[in-house]
């Protein structure tokens, strides 16, 4: 299996920004994606960005789109997700997350694997 560990979160002011990284061990393959995912309180799980492992192809949600960035290092199984002009409504846990392909890369509910989450919180 996949163990994904995340850190780099924290607190910012908003117009900030951070760097999350979530490293993989276990079996990794260049056929799968990486996911990130955030979750505020009360809310619904919600798709963040995606890169794939082998190409290095991005995906965003509308709503970071110009602002976060994915990026990955394959040498060190590593993925970042950079956040810029953070909002307070970027507040949540942040999750990363990877599965087999690229389609259907916006839905939660195919990833099987996950890391446990990094608090991000933006103050205004």
């Amino acid at each position: 299996q996949v163990q994904l560990v995340e850190s780099g979160g924290g607190l910012v002011q908003a117009g900030g920004s951070l760097r999350l990284s979530c490293a993989a061990s276990g079996r990794t393959f260049s056929t799968y994606v990486m996911g990130w995912f955030r979750q505020a309180p009360g809310k619904e799980r919600e798709f963040v960005a995606a890169i794939s492992w082998s190409g290095g192809s991005t995906y965003y949600a509308e709503a970071v789109k110009g602002r976060f960035t994915t990026s990955r290092d394959n040498a060190k199984n590593t993925v970042y997700l950079q956040m810029n002009s953070l909002k307070p409504e970027d507040t949540a846990v942040y999750y990363c997350a990877t599965k087999y392909g690229s389609e259907w890369y916006y839905r939660s509910h195919e990833y099987e694997y996950w890391g446990q989450g990094t608090q991000v919180t933006v103050s205004s």
